[in-house]
């Protein structure tokens, strides 16, 4: 099953998933198939990328922030994305990616996602995300106040700031890069 079906999958069925807040753990359970599998015969370190991107999708749609984005014409756009890898997914092994949201800052939404087996984190991918509307990027702040979410952003953990700095001071070693191109 490739990602279009899994995402197909992951549609049909989202009636039977309880919906969940924005500051809510969601679960989605997932079988390792043999298309995700690389040479050494484990899920190939890509295809966490691709899986998170189905469960992070099942986020958004659960919580409802896909209905007001979409109501503003804005579509989510990943920017920037990390992964740690823990331990193997074999073929057919059953597990799950469990997506949070850690916080927002100004810009930036930071969606966590662990692949969790035998109540074991087997790998973690960190995305850095928005939604991008017509006119520019949405303030994840707005996206929040129009969902009725009142709080601020939890504080993030350190280590999600420095690597959002991280971040930043790539995108800049790279434009001007490309300034010095012309």
């Amino acid at each position: 099953m490739n990602l279009w079906l899994r995402l197909i999958w992951m549609l049909l069925t989202l009636r039977w998933r309880k919906r969940a807040g924005v500051m809510d753990t969601t679960s989605l359970g997932m079988t390792v198939l043999p298309n995700d599998l690389d040479f050494n015969g484990h899920v190939n370190n890509g295809r966490y990328l691709t899986l998170a991107d189905v469960a992070r999708m099942d986020f958004v749609l659960r919580t409802g922030m896909a209905s007001i984005a979409f109501g503003l014409k804005a579509r989510p756009i990943v920017g920037d994305a990390m992964a740690k890898f823990r331990r193997d997914l074999k073929p057919f092994q059953r597990y799950t990616i469990e997506t949070r949201m850690l916080g927002w800052d100004e810009k930036w939404a930071f969606v966590e996602h662990r692949f969790v087996r035998g109540g074991r984190v087997l790998g973690v991918v960190l995305m850095r995300g928005l939604f991008l509307a017509p006119s520019g990027p949405l303030a994840p702040a707005m996206l929040v106040k129009a969902m009725r979410i009142e709080h601020p952003s939890p504080t993030l953990p350190e280590w999600v700031l420095e690597w959002n700095r991280s971040c930043d001071a790539l995108s800049q070693v790279l434009r001007a890069e490309e300034a010095e191109i012309g």
